[in-house]
């Protein structure tokens, strides 16, 4: 299918939905489908966006300015994870008890609201990870407008760029319990650390950046065009003293690079419910 004709048929979804909550983190997906359910419904459209300790401040602050600067009302709730049983066990379908956390708290205020659905900025490229979180989308009714049109990433990317959002070439993002191997314990003060982590690396200059947290090892995965930054001895030096100051004896890094999922890769997804 055509990319004009997937964004046919997202417009035609949307304007069937009359009204909608948008669970908008800010990130290319979410952006992009607020972007176009809010040329479509205008002021029958709500953007609302959790709070908590895995969603990084500069994230934030990036999905705030960009509602506020497109005159879109956005509404700010708050979704601690780590109050939720089981998730700080890191199980490996922690993701399917934080997005049911999240998607009924949204599905909560577009009642109050009354607005008639909720969507998400699920993709079909998402069908090829191990994604627990799509069994909350089912269990809530939730609906995936971008997925249901057809759209993969990059047909998102290249339309929002030239829709002029600043989102069209923002690195990927997932939130920060992400970084942590399955069954390790999760704590504030390690998703603490993790961030701080990721943003000293982000002032450095890099784009794509994880930082695995594994006990007082730091993995470090940065783009695959970005590894040769590293034979800058200054660079390394500045980056181990100051993982060194937040805690990791040592600092390591992934000569894979980045890859979305990693953590997933030491389960057989044969045996997992993948949807």
């Amino acid at each position: 299918m055509e990319i004009e004709d997937k964004l046919s048929k997202l417009k035609e979804h949307l304007k069937q939905l009359e009204s909608v909550a948008v669970a908008y983190s800010g990130g290319v997906d979410s952006t992009f489908l607020l972007k176009i359910a809010h040329e479509v419904l205008g002021d029958n459209v709500i953007a609302v966006t959790a709070r908590s300790s895995t969603y990084p401040e500069r994230e934030f602050r990036e999905a705030s300015d960009f509602v506020q600067e497109a005159g879109i009302r956005h509404i700010v709730i708050t979704s601690e994870e780590l109050d939720i049983a089981g998730f700080s066990d890191n199980p490996t379908n922690r993701c399917y008890y934080c997005k049911r956390e999240l998607l009924a708290k949204v599905i909560a205020v577009a009642q109050s609201n009354n607005i008639r659905h909720v969507v998400e900025g699920s993709n079909v490229d998402d069908l090829g990870d191990f994604r627990p979180g799509r069994k909350a989308i089912r269990e809530l009714g939730v609906a995936s407008p971008l997925k249901e049109a057809g759209f993969g990433k990059e047909d998102i990317r290249i339309l929002s760029k030239k829709m002029n959002l600043p989102t069209w070439d923002k690195p990927a993002f997932a939130c920060l319990a992400s970084r942590f191997p399955y069954g390790q314990k999760i704590t504030g003060d390690k998703l603490h650390v993790v961030d701080q982590a990721e943003q000293f690396l982000l002032d450095l200059g890099f784009r794509q950046v994880r930082v695995r947290h594994h006990g007082d090892v730091a993995r470090i995965e940065v783009a695959a065009t970005e590894r040769d930054k590293f034979f800058d001895t200054e660079i390394m030096d500045r980056i181990y003293e100051k993982f060194r100051q937040l805690g990791f004896m040592y600092t390591t890094l992934d000569l894979r690079g980045y890859r979305t999922g990693s953590m997933n890769e030491v389960i057989d997804t044969t045996l997992q419910d993948r949807e």
